[in-house]
């Protein structure tokens, strides 16, 4: 039976970017794999097209998909937009609708781009992280929520920070089941020494890590964490966090590789069902120009056909056919190191397509 792909460009950078991922993905049909490709609008492109950035439409088409790729959201018209209609809120809605719990973002430096990082050549040599963020609770979900004047008759903002022992749980599974099949070395981030919730955060893992003898688990404070990942990022192998750290860390963790534009992420629900897409934004000041880095979403397939389409030698063969696209030092300007060939959007996804 056909496996179902919905793809949502969104906006900005992100219609380039899909474009050239959907390239691999009809290439790889022509050959058998058997998917159907429905497209719709999400984001600012979703609030331009039915006046909400998750419209009906598309949400019903990301539930019967198996599947989904995504581009990117936001751009500056629509900043002044009440905040339930901007289009983060669209991301926001996919995550919680459809129960994507766990987010994948790997931090890997291709030896071809060891230049290109901003930290030493022996520091990041090598580096290969596995970064789990939970993805549907913790402040960014936490109710109650808002602005309001107190007694004072001050203007304040308030957010909750909150996780369930339930919801810790699951996500601390995902991490050590990952850490089973990397080098068995797993360390929680928290910030325990101040937040309750940490505090319960720590617990849980331990608890569940207490079935998970082959894995060595460590702890850390966030700060401390954010330092080690600048100062000796290679003494991680996986890690864990709740949602607010793991946006951090992520990012952090993505500019040692060198760019943000060679990382995808995976986000996944308690059946394997997940939304792939490049870690980075929309980009709205390099759109339209043909400069984008598409690589990042064609390694987003890769994701794709590994976790949730059970395809993992079409997997390895469009990371491997990156590998070597950068051999031959073909680069976007975000990537550009010495001695290498600046090439546009659409020439990148070509050269992958050729290596395929």
């Amino acid at each position: 039976m056909s496996k179902k792909i919905a793809v949502l460009p969104g906006d900005g950078i992100g219609v380039e970017i899909i474009a050239e991922a959907v390239k691999v993905l009809e290439h790889l049909k022509s050959e058998g794999l058997d998917v159907e490709l429905s497209e719709a609008p999400v984001g600012g492109a979703g609030y331009d097209a039915a006046g909400k950035p998750l419209p009906d439409e598309t949400l019903a088409l990301v539930k019967q998909a198996d599947a989904i790729l995504l581009g990117a959201v936001g751009g500056p018209q629509y900043e002044n937009l009440p905040r339930e209609l901007r289009p983060e809120r669209g991301l926001l809605g996919l995550r919680s609708e459809l129960g994507l719990f766990a987010n994948l973002r790997p931090a890997i430096l291709y030896p071809q781009l060891a230049e290109a990082s901003s930290l030493k050549a022996d520091v990041v040599s090598g580096l290969d992280i596995m970064i789990v963020r939970e993805l549907t609770g913790g402040i960014y979900f936490g109710e109650p929520r808002g602005i309001r004047t107190n007694a004072n008759g001050e203007r304040e903002g308030f957010n909750t920070l909150v996780y369930s022992e339930p919801e810790i749980d699951r996500i601390a599974r995902v991490a050590f089941d990952i850490a089973m099949k990397r080098g068995k070395q797993l360390c929680s981030v928290d910030k325990a020494n101040v937040l309750e919730v940490s505090e319960l955060w720590r617990e849980v893992v331990k608890n569940v890590g207490a079935e998970y003898g082959e894995v060595e688990l460590s702890h850390m404070y966030v700060d401390n964490a954010a330092m080690q990942l600048v100062k000796w990022p290679k003494q991680f192998d996986v890690m864990v966090t709740k949602n607010m750290f793991g946006d951090i860390l992520s990012d952090a963790a993505a500019m040692l590789t060198g760019s943000i534009g060679m990382l995808p992420s995976a986000s996944l629900d308690a059946n394997s069902k997940g939304m792939y897409e490049p870690i980075h934004g929309s980009a709205p000041d390099i759109a339209g120009k043909g400069v984008a880095n598409p690589l990042a979403t064609i390694l987003s397939v890769a994701m794709m056909l590994r976790y949730s389409l059970d395809e993992t030698v079409l997997a390895d063969r469009i990371d491997a056919a990156v590998g070597r696209v950068l051999d031959k030092g073909l680069r976007t300007p975000d990537i550009m190191t010495a001695g290498g060939r600046q090439i546009g959007t659409v020439e990148m996804g070509e050269a992958v397509l050729a290596e395929l």
